[in-house]
């Protein structure tokens, strides 16, 4: 048994940091080692935690996975978690440094209401002055039935979303990629993940696919996190859609190929794009 930390949010704040962007990592944890852990790792990993918080009476959330060749399997155990009980009174210090964007998830919407309460409030009155990304990220075992409104008013409120496919087809019953645009018709970006096809960057009337790559994959676990982290450090570089969409794919692939959420920059790869090969050199981006 392999024990890492690993969660949507911290997963994207590690691989922007191994991309070389400064980035933090804001939440609550509860006063104990699991919490300790996660911290020494993400400060390893240059994520700059000086914004989480510890709560003495709740404990820090966990899960597993459980990798096999049919599919991994992932367990939780965060019911009455520390991160549950997140709040907007939390957030008054959170922004005092400036931010270029601040991502969230549809997973922290769905742990509590006062989760979902602290979504609203970053994303419908904006705190800070950033651009929010939102990955849909929905989790079935969260899920009620108000999740997919719940999840269509968070994104459609965002700048720059993310969303598989086919978990917008399970949510809204949106088969394609311009279907799901047609949907989500408010955010200044959208990006559509097609898992081992393509995917879509929407940008007004500009539409960008990039095929997926090949790839063996070990495990699928963290692979959406990864994409977005990629796809994050090309737009901050001001590169253009194929090299956003190149990126993501790189960093997703890499993770893939490993049983861990963020595996560490191999050597570089070359990912083809829809203008040729794009050349990703970890240690440039």
């Amino acid at each position: 048994m392999v024990l890492r930390p690993g969660g949507a949010e911290s997963n994207v704040a590690v691989h922007l940091a191994a991309l070389g962007h400064r980035a933090a990592w804001a939440g609550q944890l509860g006063q104990d080692p699991f919490a300790e852990l996660i911290l020494d790792e993400l400060r390893a990993r240059n994520v700059d935690t000086s914004l989480v918080r510890l709560n003495d009476d709740a404990p820090t959330g966990v899960f597993f996975k459980d990798p096999a060749p049919e599919g991994t399997s992932v367990y939780y155990y965060r019911s009455g978690s520390a991160a549950a009980r997140m709040s907007r009174t939390m957030v008054a210090g959170w922004f005092a440094a400036p931010a270029d964007i601040v991502h969230l998830t549809g997973i922290t919407a769905a742990l509590s209401a006062q989760c979902l309460d602290l979504m609203r409030y970053l994303i419908h009155d904006r705190p800070m002055e950033a651009k929010v990304s939102f990955d849909v990220n929905q989790r079935p075992r969260l899920a009620s039935e108000d999740t997919p409104d719940i999840l269509l008013e968070l994104a459609q409120n965002s700048d720059i979303v993310f969303v598989g496919r086919d978990e917008a087809e399970g949510l809204w019953g949106t088969p394609t990629a311009e279907s799901v645009r047609a949907l989500l018709d408010k955010p200044e970006r959208l990006i559509v993940k097609d898992a081992d096809v393509e995917a879509v960057d929407f940008f007004g009337s500009e539409i960008v696919r990039v095929p997926s790559p090949r790839v063996t994959v070990v495990d699928a676990v963290g692979a959406g996190d990864a994409f977005a982290a990629g796809w994050l450090s090309a737009y901050l570089k001001h590169q253009p859609a194929e090299q956003r969409l190149a990126s993501g794919h790189n960093v997703a692939a890499r993770v893939l190929r490993s049983t861990t959420d963020y595996a560490d920059p191999g050597s570089p790869e070359v990912i083809t794009t829809a203008n040729g090969p794009a050349r990703l050199d970890h240690d440039n981006q």
